[in-house]
């Protein structure tokens, strides 16, 4: 199997994600052909070859037909081609007209002063009442900028139910359905958490764009041109500054990208560099396909690309690396990929508290960001029967936490060690029941699935709406999990 290591030292988005697989040998002929069968209408794909300070790579942009008013200077050595296939009317009667300084949000502006290889697919019937109004600072490819506009009608475009809807539908494969549909559902949880609303009703401002759509699905389009490989990556380095949204300034990293990466626990840095990085759209990407996060795990190159953004940076080369070859540690010498961290283990021993006490701790650690508590029965001093209270939680929580046993229960000390751990990759997939769509919970050690679950919560909630026994639909779930592990 091949493996691919993505260096994130200067950020990534969708379009710079793409750029890179194209530079690595993707084929962008069978790659728009395949992009055609989500019967989306209304746009161009752009690539060419360029350079970012220096460093030559592959630029990809989605330039959508209502905004493409573009005169590309043309010059001897350009190489220019334009076909045109025109798609249906998309069932949406309604206009649109976006006003950008970028393309959309959490997309920053394409590279209009190339002619680069250009195909079209479009439809001038096709338009949407959608508007927006982004002022960016800075580009990075589809990178929004420093002070970056969020003012969003959220209700005029797709939200994620169409989105999984319109892959589903589409003649795409099953793989690459399966894993474009579980990048989208990373940015509908993040944008659903963020704007209490499920995910499924969410109208996203990013994911209800053409060029997302585009950027995610053929990022898995180009994923499966590649063989599918385990995916590593350097640690994330995000920018500096501040996004603007309808909320206000809001620091770097962007709400939907820091859950995002809350959600997979991914470590983030920050650099000295003033502009964001990372989008949410590449948060997802990493987020979804990474298997370990950090220097190369013995890695054997093989070949080298890079994917360009827009953005001249001021501290290091808009570019994201990728290499693709042969990881020797993990093949060869019988490491495993699991995932590694360290968390602080709290303890006290208690025989003075009553059990309504210690459970209603028990669900205020909880809240308060533990990562598990639980009491074991243990026999004290004087014979006493008592419990010991355990509490796992992040390092950077651990004094807090602790204030929290020495504040809410009878202890007059608690005790910290540290444990290191080591953990399935884990990841969340959504499969299809006659009861609705349901998420599954997948562990995986060296590339294969050990464990497939059904979130509890989810099953309970259409259990109930559908007035069927939760366990009819926890075991329709289960079944349809096994399809993942193929």
């Amino acid at each position: 199997m091949p493996h691919l290591y993505l260096d994130i030292f200067s950020g990534i988005s969708g379009d710079m994600f793409l750029g890179a697989l194209l530079d690595l040998g993707v084929p962008f002929a069978p790659l728009e052909a395949e992009l055609r069968k989500l019967n989306v209408p209304g746009y161009h794909l752009h690539c060419h070859r360029g350079e970012k300070s220096g460093i030559a790579g592959t630029k990809f942009d989605v330039h959508l037909e209502h905004e493409h008013h573009h005169d590309h200077p043309t010059t001897a050595a350009d190489s220019h081609s334009h076909t045109h296939s025109h798609g249906h009317e998309h069932g949406h009667g309604h206009s649109h007209d976006h006003s950008h300084h970028h393309e959309e949000a959490h997309h920053g502006q394409k590279d209009h002063g190339h002619a680069p290889e250009h195909t079209h697919s479009a439809s001038p019937a096709h338009h949407h009442s959608h508007e927006h109004s982004h002022e960016h600072s800075h580009e990075h490819g589809h990178e929004h900028g420093h002070e970056h506009g969020h003012e969003h009608g959220h209700e005029h475009g797709r939200n994620f139910a169409q989105i999984r809807q319109l892959i589903s539908d589409s003649g795409l494969s099953d793989w690459v359905k399966t894993r474009s549909i579980a990048v989208f559902h990373r940015i509908a949880v993040a944008e659903g958490k963020i704007h209490n609303r499920p995910a499924d009703d969410v109208h996203f401002h990013e994911v209800g764009a053409v060029d997302s759509i585009i950027d995610i699905v053929g990022a898995c389009i180009a994923l499966e041109f590649l063989g599918r490989p385990r995916i590593f990556a350097s640690h994330v380095v995000e920018g500096t500054g501040f996004v603007r949204c309808a909320h206000g300034r809001m620091p770097l990293p962007a709400p939907a990208t820091l859950e995002i990466f809350a959600e997979r626990q991914v470590a983030v840095t920050q650099c000295e560099e003033p502009n964001e990085l990372v989008t949410p759209t590449g948060a997802a990407l990493l987020a979804e396909f990474v298997e370990i996060f950090g220097p190369l795990p013995g890695f054997a190159p093989r070949k080298i690309g890079y994917g360009l953004g827009t953005r001249d940076n001021r501290t290091r080369p808009n570019v994201l690396r990728a290499v693709l070859g042969e990881s020797r540690d993990l093949s060869h010498s019988g490491a495993h990929d699991w995932e590694t961290d360290t968390v602080a283990v709290l303890e006290a021993n208690l025989d003075d508290l009553s059990p309504e006490i210690l459970g209603h701790f028990i669900e205020r650690a909880l809240e308060e960001g533990a990562l598990d508590v639980f009491h074991t029965p243990i026999q004290m001093k004087k014979n006493r029967p008592g419990v010991l209270l355990s509490l796992l939680c992040p390092l950077a929580d651990a004094d807090r936490l602790a204030r929290l046993v020495l504040t809410e229960t009878s202890a007059f000390g608690v005790r910290q060690t540290l444990a290191t751990r080591r953990k399935l990759r884990r990841e969340f997939r959504t499969v299809e029941t006659p009861y609705g769509p349901i998420r599954i919970k997948l562990g995986s050690l060296d590339g294969a699935i050990l464990h497939a679950t059904p979130e509890f919560e989810e099953c309970r909630r259409l259990a109930v709406q559908a007035s069927v026994p939760i366990l009819e639909v926890f075991s329709a779930a289960a079944a349809a999990a096994q399809t993942l592990r193929s």
